[in-house]
């Protein structure tokens, strides 16, 4: 009876010590998910400043400004669906 306690004890620390490095992990995915968002949304408030920018400006360099913006806009993309991917 004596090692099936033991037996007992040793998977229930076992899946103990299991959840709670998960639980660890899972504190350091939301933090990082959480500056990624936060850095995200940086670019998104520059990206939307400067696309009222281009939309007031009527020069050569406006067509220059655009192409920099869609790049941003690609960027911001790729990294909200790597939130979202990262979320499932």
């Amino acid at each position: 009876m004596d090692s099936s306690k033991n037996t007992q004890e040793d998977w229930l620390q076992n899946i103990k010590t299991e959840r709670d490095e998960i639980r660890v992990r899972m504190h350091l995915a939301a933090a990082d998910l959480h500056d990624e968002w936060e850095e995200l949304e940086k670019r998104w408030e520059h990206l939307k400043s400067k696309s009222r920018d281009v939309g007031e400006a009527a020069s050569e360099s406006a067509e220059d400004v655009g192409v920099a913006l869609e790049l941003l806009a690609e960027e911001l993309k790729a990294g909200y669906r790597r939130i979202r991917q990262r979320m499932h």
